[in-house]
């Protein structure tokens, strides 16, 4: 994880978990531990074709992860959108 920040120098390395399957905690846990690094080396990640499954994981455990816009038929892949919980404080 730290190569990738170095390497690339965009501060954020993008996570496909289009394959992980059905999401469970040992995804939930690798993903924390990959984000954790991140943040040490001063990044973060992005999860890429993200399932309603494993967001909803996510949600219950309480992470929150910067999500790739899933880019709509016809549309160019672009921005990021962030995942936003009706309890969260604005900013």
């Amino acid at each position: 994880m730290r190569g990738l920040l170095e390497a690339t120098g965009l501060g954020h390395v993008v996570v496909d978990v289009g394959g992980l399957g059905s999401p469970g905690l040992a995804a939930v846990d690798l993903l924390a531990r990959l984000e954790l690094t991140a943040r040490r080396a001063g990044g973060r990640i992005r999860l890429r074709n993200t399932d309603p499954a494993l967001r909803a994981l996510l949600d219950v455990v309480g992470l929150r992860f910067q999500m790739e816009r899933q880019a709509e038929q016809g549309e160019p892949a672009g921005g990021v959108e962030e995942a936003v919980h009706s309890g969260d404080a604005a900013l």
